[in-house]
């Protein structure tokens, strides 16, 4: 079933087209990615697609009654509620089925004033209304509430905190997980991945995957985009192409059908030159003028194609360093920081960085990351512990904050201000290889867009030409392709790198070392990110198997115990058995005893010697028996 369709959508804002004959179609369970350059339109066609924002000319079919979802990139949950409350609010309908139910319990229990037929009536409406409740989720809401706030990392969280208490990173997070919480039958995703750490990244990808609809999704985050989806559309140049398959397919098959249409199109001018050269020989020949004319009409008739246009223009630049550092780069020792009155943000870090290394550190969001960076830098002083900078090492930093840039500034001058012995010229064309060319120069700062800053942040970073460059997400901000040159200028630079990232993709490509930051200490990792995945996975497995081994050896010493001790328990039984027959022996030859006594005592058996020396031999044998038992029974006692 199709769920929404647009053919020949086209948008402008006053004389500046944006969207020009944009088809598209969304079926039930598709997972489609929309990609192309910042400013290409992504996020307005979202805007139309969700009702938000009128179009100029097209069509838009769905059907009657579809519900959508849709989260925006500055989304973020403003709210006087608890966090639990605000989630709850996304089943009010199943309270109020739940308040039906108690309803009619209270009116079952009066069943003694209703007649036969108005009982079994209030019977048949408890069982469909319970029907329902179930189906809808009525059992497992509160399961599913508390899925979404541990996948989205607020397991820590009281759920009673109040929503206006939170940072505005925490809100937008709330926000995704209220709109996964509604299933709205098409999900419409403007960068979600923005303030996600990495592990809620990986959950929120499985959550896609089995999400019960359709979902649609712009983001910049590649590997995010292999994991969830399966069809791309390209926004480029006002249109749109479809291309079915994920993320690196859509790279693979861009790339050739632009080598398939560049033939086509050099193909179809030779063609043409040569039908031209053939005409201009024999137009004027009576023999062969004919055959020429029909030649010409045949070129009239002919559609000609187009050149590919290839990719868009793209920045343009690399990193260079001053001079080589020393072999020893960066020496961190049980490094600690926290703020004054507050808990330790990490302790216990340890890192050794050499020359040529590329570091990725990750971790949790506030696990102390930029932290950490700011320690290397001098920007915050360490609680305990020593950091080391090598000889001849020459730090530069990108911030992800852009608190480096000065909000008054023209372009031309943030740079030049740096640099002012150099030529204009030769700003104007660093500026240019980073997009900004033109008029684009005497923009002031605070005007540009998070992908214009990050751009020119990374303009000054080249100019410094350190050797050392620490960068806290310097992908943010960045499109696809801006993320493709600035790896591969970080790929081909011979200094140093330690950086923060959430972005997947970006960390494989350029590290060779990860090191995830924990609060108690750093552990490292020699690889890349696909690497340290599996090495983690390595130890999770590891971790079960010997919980496992130990679970079966606690199992074993549990069942020889049992065993041990049912033999305990038969010998015991058996003891006091034997003690209980001791004693019933005993005192039966005891009883003996003293009726041979009584009777030696009797005056015809005494006088009679040889019946007097045959009781007293029994009488001695039965007091040897009794002191043998005794002295068994004895035994068994202690």
């Amino acid at each position: 079933m199709i769920l929404m369709q647009l053919n020949n959508l086209s948008k402008s804002f006053g004389a500046e087209e944006i969207l020009s004959n944009i088809k598209l179609e969304i079926k039930e369970n598709d997972r489609i990615a929309i990609v192309g350059r910042n400013g290409s339109g992504k996020s307005t066609l979202l805007k139309i697609m969700a009702d938000e924002m009128p179009y100029d000319s097209g069509e838009i079919f769905k059907p009657k009654g579809l519900s959508i979802g849709y989260l925006t990139q500055h989304s973020s949950l403003e709210s006087e509620k608890s966090i639990w409350d605000e989630m709850m609010e996304v089943f009010d309908h199943l309270l109020a089925q739940q308040e039906e139910l108690r309803t009619l319990e209270e009116k079952m229990k009066q069943a003694a004033s209703l007649s036969g037929a108005e009982y079994d009536q209030l019977l048949l409406d408890y069982d469909r209304k319970q029907q329902a409740f179930d189906a809808a989720g009525g059992y497992r809401y509160e399961a599913d509430i508390k899925a979404v706030l541990t996948g989205l990392n607020f397991q820590d969280y009281d759920y009673t905190t109040p929503i206006n208490e939170l940072s505005g990173g925490q809100k937008t997070r709330l926000s995704l997980g209220k709109l996964l919480l509604k299933k709205p039958e098409l999900l419409i995703l403007d960068e979600p991945t923005n303030h996600l750490d990495i592990d809620t990244m990986a959950w929120l990808e499985n959550y896609l995957t089995s999400y019960p609809g359709a979902v649609l999704i712009v983001s910049h985050d590649r590997y995010f985009l292999d994991k969830t989806v399966s069809i791309v559309y390209e926004i480029s140049r006002h249109h749109s192409k479809k291309y079915n398959g994920n993320y690196s397919y859509y790279l693979k098959q861009r790339a050739l059908d632009y080598e398939q249409e560049l033939k086509e199109y050099e193909k179809q001018q030779t063609e043409i030159k040569q039908m031209e050269e053939f005409i201009q020989r024999n137009i004027a020949r009576a023999s062969t003028s004919k055959r020429a004319q029909s030649r010409r009409k045949q070129l009239a008739k002919m559609k000609k194609l187009d050149a590919p246009k290839g990719d868009e223009k793209s920045a343009n630049f690399s990193f260079k360093i001053n001079r080589a550092s020393g072999n020893d780069v960066l020496k961190i020792d049980n490094l600690a920081f926290q703020y004054e009155n507050d808990d330790p943000v990490f302790s216990n870090v340890t890192l050794h960085v050499n020359r040529g290394e590329r570091i990725a550190l990750v971790g949790p969001n506030g696990v102390g990351k930029s932290t950490l960076l700011k320690a290397i830098l001098g920007r915050l002083n360490p609680s305990e512990g020593i950091i080391k900078i090598g000889t001849n090492v020459q730090i530069g930093y990108y911030d992800q904050e852009q608190e480096m840039l000065s909000s008054s500034k023209m372009v031309l001058d943030e740079l030049w201000d740096l640099y002012p012995e150099t030529d204009e010229k030769d700003i104007r064309t660093v500026l240019g290889n980073f997009l900004f060319t033109g008029e684009d120069v005497l923009k002031t700062v605070h005007s540009l867009s998070g992908g214009e800053k990050a751009r020119l942040s990374l303009s000054k970073l080249m100019m410094e030409k350190a050797n050392l460059l620490v960068l806290d997400e310097p992908t943010n901000h960045l499109d696809i392709d801006s993320k493709e040159v600035l790896e591969a200028a970080l790929m081909d630079f011979s200094g140093t790198i330690i950086f923060v990232s959430h972005d997947r993709y970006f960390i494989n490509k350029i590290a060779d070392k990860v090191v995830e930051m924990q609060q108690d200490g750093a552990t490292v990792y020699l690889g890349d990110y696909d690497y340290y995945t599996e090495k983690k996975q390595e130890e999770i497995e590891i971790k079960k198997l010997q919980q496992s081994t130990e679970t079966v050896n606690t199992e074993d010493h549990q069942k020889t115990k049992f065993r041990e001790d049912k033999q305990l328990q038969r010998e015991q039984r058996k003891k006091e058995r034997r003690i209980n027959e001791l004693e019933e022996t005993i005192e039966q030859k005891e009883t003996e005893l003293a009726a041979l006594e009584q009777k030696m005592a009797e005056p015809e058996v005494y006088e009679d010697h040889e019946k007097s020396l045959e009781l007293t031999k029994k009488a001695s044998d039965l007091k040897l028996e009794i002191e043998q038992l005794m002295e068994e029974w004895t035994s068994l006692q202690e």
